[in-house]
């Protein structure tokens, strides 16, 4: 059995480690509420513009003569995997990093034995990963997330779009944790480019053929809105990995506090039965000691 010192080092210990996952438990729940309120705002803009989109490349049948909705095999793919810059979130980042080599060895794997899948990562957990496993990244940009705002991503955004428009890749794959709540986050690998007519729509009766008055034409407005759209869409899926990394920590620290507290317990109850041990012993050498004296 453990001295009643190692004990209470460890003891001491746990306690340490308790203090700092219960901080880092309130943190989290600070940063988690604003980056929700930030999805919860922009998700409403998203969909009502993916709507409008929808409704109106269905109108006028113009997709599929458009730059950003090239048809034809894809030989090169782009992933763009967005993960955290910081670790101590449970399976957050894991989740991600499995799902884009399960995508890569199962449904490209031809393309990627030709040296034609590459990935661009978001955040410092991903890059580090792909980096050392000795995948192509191509680009990575750790501090988009640190101060993450629409202006600061746009040229990201821009620059992926424009390496499509110019055919340096054929399909841009988006990988990361959408959120749910606090305890939930959901796995989501969609593709980015090429545009589809139901990436605008997430159900077919949601189309209502409204008459639409535009100007200058129809086909200016919807080249346009694409692009527009592409960039908010790319950014809802930063603030949904953002929101879910929040609360992936916060449950991960919440989880760990409550472990913490449970072994702090059973050590307790340990030392005490090692010191009644301890003080039992005592007396026993003490009487034993007296009765020796008194023969």
């Amino acid at each position: 059995m453990s001295s009643l010192k190692d004990i209470r080092t460890r003891i001491s210990s746990v306690k340490s480690t308790r203090q700092i996952t219960s901080a880092m438990k309130m943190v989290s729940a600070a940063k988690l509420k604003k980056a929700q309120d930030s999805v919860i705002n922009l998700r409403p803009y998203a969909h009502k513009l993916n709507e409008i989109l929808s409704n109106i490349t269905k109108s006028v049948n113009i997709i599929e003569d458009n730059i950003y909705a090239r048809s034809g095999y894809p030989e090169r793919i782009l992933f763009v995997v967005i993960s955290s810059n910081k670790g101590l979130c449970g399976a957050f980042n894991m989740n991600v990093i499995k799902e884009t080599i399960r995508l890569i060895n199962e449904e490209y794997s031809g393309e990627n034995e030709a040296g034609n899948v590459e990935i661009l990562t978001i955040g410092k957990a991903a890059t580090d990963y792909f980096t050392k496993k000795g995948f192509k990244v191509i680009d990575s940009d750790n501090e988009l997330l640190e101060k993450l705002c629409f202006d600061h991503a746009t040229p990201l955004i821009e620059k992926i779009i424009e390496s499509y428009v110019n055919k340096a890749y054929d399909k841009v794959m988006l990988i990361y944790n959408r959120f749910k709540n606090a305890a939930v986050q959901l796995l989501i690998s969609q593709q980015f480019l090429p545009v589809e007519i139901n990436y605008f729509e997430e159900e077919e009766d949601s189309f209502v053929n409204f008459d639409y008055i535009m100007e200058p034409d129809q086909e200016y407005i919807v080249k346009n809105l694409i692009p527009k759209s592409l960039k908010l869409n790319f950014y809802e899926a930063l603030l949904e990995s953002l929101a879910a990394e929040h609360g992936a920590r916060m449950t991960a620290m919440h989880k760990a506090t409550d472990n913490a507290t449970t072994l702090i317990k059973e050590l307790q109850l340990t030392y005490n039965k090692a010191r009644q041990a301890s003080i039992t012993n005592e007396i026993s050498e003490i009487v034993g000691g007296a009765e020796a004296l008194n023969k």
